[in-house]
């Protein structure tokens, strides 16, 4: 809904009754172009004495400007009563001295403040409208603030924003000595003889403005600076960004946070899907889009003919949004990662690779990826369970499979195909000098693979690639010819950082997806492509998602340049911006996106059909008993969003894996230390019964994790824990049961089989399968185990002792 005028449209009734209405100033009439009001303290030390001498220490500098505020408004109630203090009252206790000045800077230090809020300020497009039209209906308008500006200085930002505002009256609390949530409305009604049943106040604080002005019977709207949704999300990208991003992540964005929350008021309401793409990822595509334009233009710039290709399939949003901004030129070209390794291969040593990756390949699918069929393929197959085997298995015996002639003549064919499509897509391509490929990224695959099908088909052009992520290592095989550039490269975040934003990045390749199946190869200049394997469901979400997208970046295109906002200028800060929104997404998603985005799933995209789901919150939280919490930060897929799912099981579960990938989640606090020993009983088949000490491990949760290790030829059939020896009453997680051909491969294993609870005899103890509870200090749990088919298992149970008993670990 969009919240400006809509809720001004439902109030005008109030408004034709209206002879006054006040509005409040800062977040209602005036927005700013940083993310929170330190951004202008932020901007003021920038050109302040003490950034010369201080360059880093603009973080310390805020918070004391906000700390002497504080102290100034206690001392003001202290020795007058009064709250409401003015600027000069708050510079008066700042710690001029650790900044290498003197008080005579004060007058300074309030004129650079002054002087960042006439920089940053702007005028809401959307409530100018309104008051510009309640003025022309006859309507007295004018302000009321609580500001420690006084309401000459408040004149003096108003009409720096807008030149020919007008108003009749102008109120001020640091002035008045009172504010909105005490006798300020009154001290207005009073002056100006307003009789508050014809009175309107519009503002955005809920307690200043509309409590405030109602408790003097004035009629108040509400216009919010953001919806619940938006600020929750605001409040989690501030500390994401400065964990993820290399340089220091401030409040001065360029307006982008004021825009998309202006963005959000204007665009219509229309599904959780539509709203997702319009408030969260549309802002991130959005500065993506524009450098892609920067870097075509610069390329451009440079002379020659260029051609620019937008790589299928999740460079389908990018190129829809590139479409939107009016580039008719650039076109959406499908080839897939197989497809450019296949058609550039010369050797065998790529198709190697490609096939290592696949989790599980049959015969038609090896077919499909390499147009091969021979009878020493079908031999391979045939003797594989079920006709199915995994990559890296094909990957080992693909050199008795296959020679080089035979990949050479494959090759060939394919390449002579991609090449009719390309030259369709781009009749005039051997005149070309300059091929730009834009693609979410990530080591330029398809990018070094058209190179050698263009040198080994003589065309000269040069390849430009421009990704969202860039893996920038991977690059270190290009051709000189040719350049790369990652808007989020390892100069904005560590490669640590960037592996990170990797591992989760599978939500949002789906989000920017084509709604086809993946090409398979070509014919006559067209596409051929694999059957779309996601469901219905899956692919009218995506597209919501990508409507709300293209809505966001039409209305933010049309507002920034009203705001004299640049939201898209500075490459390090832009990049930096989108870090901090796409990471929050990726790494500390909310519960609103967990519900929408959770039940997508992921195909590998390599000739098979397999779907893998994004969230798997039940095997993360098997991972942490089996193996630990920091083991579980380092799971392979699937879960192919790792960060989803530890965010499914609790949101600080997922801040703890933000901290993980940011290096900065000690191991002694949240892995496993030892914290005692336990005899448990080994019953084998034959009813022997052996004990054997066991130990106890604690995680940082204070939860006690035992992990038992048996061999296929012990024979176990059950094992009794004496549960009461750990605690007697708590919650159990478990019994777990992993195996392999060790011990480290049974205990990594992401296998993970849960015994079944009803089984377990109970000896003294309540369990209902979660909670458990001790009726005597002797009480057993006793767990019965499957006949083992690998060489050894590890049975793990954990347990959380109820009452927050704490559970030290031994030195």
């Amino acid at each position: 809904m969009n919240v400006h005028i809509a809720e001004t449209n439902r109030f005008k009734p109030k408004y034709s009754d209206a002879n006054f209405v006040s509005f409040d100033v800062f977040d209602t009439f005036i927005v700013r172009g940083c993310t929170t009001p330190d951004g202008v303290i932020e901007r003021a030390f920038q050109s302040s004495p003490a950034a010369n001498r201080f360059p880093a220490a603009a973080g310390s500098y805020v918070e004391h400007r906000r700390q002497a505020e504080a102290r100034a408004r206690k001392a003001a109630i202290r020795n007058d009563g009064r709250a409401e203090i003015g600027i000069a009252e708050i510079y008066a206790v700042f710690p001029f001295r650790l900044f290498g000045l003197s008080k005579e800077a004060l007058p300074h230090l309030v004129a650079a403040e002054f002087a960042a809020e006439h920089e940053l300020c702007r005028c809401n497009p959307d409530i100018l409208a309104r008051y510009r039209e309640l003025r022309a209906a006859g309507a007295r308008t004018g302000f009321i603030s609580d500001s420690y500006w006084s309401a000459e200085q408040l004149a003096s930002l108003l009409r720096a924003c807008c030149p020919d505002l007008q108003w009749d009256f102008l109120y001020s609390s640091s002035d008045s000595g009172t504010g909105k949530a005490e006798k300020l409305f009154g001290i207005y009604l009073a002056e100006h003889a307003v009789d508050p049943r014809r009175a309107v106040h519009i503002g955005d604080n809920p307690i200043a403005d509309i409590d405030g002005a109602r408790r003097f019977d004035i009629s108040a709207l509400h216009v919010p600076q953001a919806s619940a949704q938006l600020a929750a999300i605001f409040n989690r990208e501030a500390p994401a960004g400065r964990l993820l991003c290399q340089a220091p992540v401030g409040t001065l964005d360029g307006g982008v946070r004021t825009l998309r929350r202006l963005v959000a008021a204007r665009v219509p309401r229309r599904s959780p899907a539509f709203d997702f793409g319009a408030d969260v990822l549309g802002p991130v595509m959005h500065a993506f889009d524009g450098f892609v334009a920067a870097r075509i233009a610069q390329i451009g710039a440079a002379g020659g003919e260029v051609r620019v290709g937008f790589l299928g399939r999740d460079g389908f949003l990018p190129h829809r949004l590139r479409a939107k901004a009016g580039d008719t030129t650039s076109r959406y070209v499908e080839i897939s990662r197989r497809v450019g390794v296949m058609a550039a291969a010369a050797t065998l040593d790529p198709l190697v690779r490609l096939v290592r990756e696949i989790p599980a390949i049959d015969a038609v699918a090896f077919e499909g990826l390499t147009r091969h069929r021979s009878k020493k393929v079908a031999a391979f197959f045939a003797r594989q369970p079920q006709g199915r085997t995994t990559g890296p298995e094909l990957a080992k015996a693909l050199p008795e499979l296959i020679d080089a002639r035979e990949i050479a003549a494959i090759a060939a064919a394919l390449r002579a195909e991609l090449m009719t499509y390309l030259r369709a897509q781009f009749p005039d391509l051997d005149r070309c000098t300059d091929l730009v490929l834009v693609d979410l990224g990530y080591s330029g695959s398809i990018q070094k693979s058209l190179r050698r099908v263009f040198d080994l088909e003589g065309v000269s052009a040069r390849i430009h690639g421009l990704y969202l992520l860039s893996l920038d290592d991977g690059f270190v095989d290009g051709d000189d010819r040719d350049s790369f550039e990652g808007m989020i490269s390892d100069i904005v975040v560590t490669p640590h950082v960037k592996r990170l934003l990797l591992r989760n990045v599978a939500v949002l390749e789906q989000l920017c997806c084509a709604p086809t199946g993946s090409v398979e190869g070509y014919r006559d200049g067209a596409v051929i492509r694999e059957a779309a394997l996601h469901a219905d469901a899956q692919q009218a979400l995506a597209g919501e998602v990508q409507a709300g997208v293209l809505a966001y970046a039409a209305e933010a295109a049309a507002l920034a340049p009203q705001l004299r906002f640049a939201p898209i200028a500075d490459p390090a800060r832009d990049a930096a911006n989108v870090v901090t929104m796409l990471g929050r997404l990726l790494l500390q998603p909310t519960d609103d996106e967990l519900m929408l985005l959770g039940s997508l799933q992921h195909d590998v995209n390599l000739g098979t059909t397999a779907l893998t789901p994004l969230l798997d919150a039940e095997l993360l939280a098997a991972r942490q008993v089996t193996q630990s919490l920091p083991d579980a930060c380092t799971a392979a897929d699937p879960p192919m969003w790792l960060a989803g799912s530890f965010a499914a099981l609790a949101p600080a579960q997922s801040y703890l894996y933000l901290l993980f990938g940011c290096n900065l989640l000690p191991s002694d606090l949240f892995g496993d230390v030892k914290c005692g020993r336990i005899d448990v009983v080994l019953q084998d088949r034959k009813g022997v019964a052996t004990t054997v000490p066991v130990a106890c491990y604690r995680d940082g949760f204070n939860a006690i994790r035992i992990r038992i290790p048996m061999s296929q030829a012990m024979a176990i059939r059950a094992i009794s824990v004496p549960i009461a020896t750990l605690a007697t009453e708590g919650r159990i997680s478990g019994p777990f049961l992993q195996s392999g051909a060790s011990i480290k491969l049974a205990a990594r294993s992401g296998e993970i089989r849960l015994l079944d609870r009803a089984a377990a005899a109970q000896d003294g103890i309540a369990w209902d399968g979660d909670r458990y509870a001790a009726t005597r200090d002797d009480a057993v749990l006793t767990i019965e185990l499957p006949t083992l088919t690998d060489a050894v298992a590890m049975l793990s149970i954990g347990v959380t002792p109820a009452g927050g008993a704490r559970v030290l670990a031994l030195g």
